[in-house]
C-alpha cells in the first residue's frame, strides 16, 4: 500500500470514529492498532516542551497541542493527549527551552510485556519522547473550537522523496 493510501485509509478512520467533521474528536487506545488512529489523527500537531506534563506520583503524562484537523482539512484545535499508568518518561534530542515549537509526526507503539510497553512519539528533526507504560492507556480529546489553520501541512510522496534524497 502506498503513503497516499495509507494516509487516506487513516484519515477515513478518523472521520468514522469522530461522529462527523463537526463534532470534538474523542479517541482511546487500549493497544497499538488503536494508538495509530490516535498518531494519524494527531499527525503535524504543535506543541512546546512546556506543554508536557508529566505527574510523575499520578502516573499521568498530559501533552496539549494545537492539532491539524485532518479530518475536517483546513482547521487546528487544542487539544490534550494523556496516558495513564506511566513508568518512565524519557526524551532524546528533544529541545528544552520551554517555548520551542515541536512538530509531531508520529507515535508507535511497542509491546513489552502485556500489557505494558513503550509509546514513542517522533517529533521533526529527529527528536523523540519514549513513554514507558505499565499498560496502554490513552486518550485524546478536542478542547476548544477550530480555527483556520495559516498554512496546510504537506509531505513528500515517496516518489518525490526518493527524488530529491529525503
Amino acid at each position: 500500500m502506498t503513503t497516499e493510501a495509507l494516509e487516506r485509509e487513516e484519515q477515513e478512520a478518523i472521520r468514522a470514529v469522530s461522529g462527523g467533521a463537526n463534532e470534538p474528536l474523542r479517541l482511546l487506545a487500549e493497544d497499538g492498532e488503536d494508538l495509530a488512529i490516535i498518531s494519524a489523527a494527531l499527525q503535524d500537531a504543535i506543541l512546546r516542551p512546556a506543554d508536557i506534563v508529566w505527574e510523575k506520583a499520578a502516573r499521568r503524562l498530559t501533552i496539549q497541542l494545537s492539532r491539524f484537523c485532518w479530518e475536517c482539512g483546513g482547521t487546528r484545535v487544542r487539544a490534550a493527549m494523556q496516558f495513564g499508568d506511566v513508568i518512565s518518561v524519557k526524551s532524546r534530542g528533544l529541545p528544552r527551552l520551554p517555548d520551542t515549537h515541536l512538530e509531531l509526526l508520529a507515535i508507535h507503539f511497542f509491546e513489552g510485556e502485556a500489557p505494558g510497553g513503550k509509546a514513542i512519539l517522533m517529533f521533526a528533526g529527529g527528536g523523540d519522547l519514549r513513554v514507558d507504560v505499565e499498560c496502554l492507556d490513552a486518550v485524546v480529546t478536542d478542547l476548544s473550537e477550530r480555527w483556520p489553520a495559516k498554512v496546510a501541512p504537506t509531505h513528500l510522496d515517496e516518489d518525490h522523496a526518493r527524488k530529491v534524497g529525503a
